[in-house]
């Protein structure tokens, strides 16, 4: 088993999940990050005063799937959350060594 972390753009995130759902992935933790790497950052004006914005708004995706589905997931991900301009993110893969469902005490590929 594996854990994907994706790092989006947030108006690409309907997109993604629409995409996650028709491949089958069983579900995923989404949460609202700033951060900023090669993109570092921008300026804004705000009612005539200009600042600087440190961490840009992103998303962060959390997916753990079997290994057989790992790659088409990463592989949606590349397609469906790619603009082609910088700050388009980044895919992290995470070895799991076990999953545990609460309710009923399932483990391994069947708690996915």
């Amino acid at each position: 088993m594996k854990k994907i972390e994706a790092i989006i753009k947030p108006f690409k995130l309907d997109e993604v999940k629409e995409a996650m759902h028709e491949i089958r992935v069983q579900g995923m933790t989404i949460s609202e990050v700033k951060g900023f790497g090669r993109q570092k950052g921008h300026t804004e004006i705000y009612r005539g005063a200009e600042y600087e914005v440190d961490f840009i708004p992103k998303v962060k995706l959390e997916i753990v799937v079997d290994d057989d589905m790992v790659q088409r997931v990463i592989d949606t991900l590349l397609t469906t959350a790619k603009t082609g301009k910088i700050g388009d993110g980044k895919i992290f893969l995470i070895p799991i060594e076990e999953v545990y469902r609460i309710r009923t005490g399932e483990h391994g590929k069947e708690a996915i």
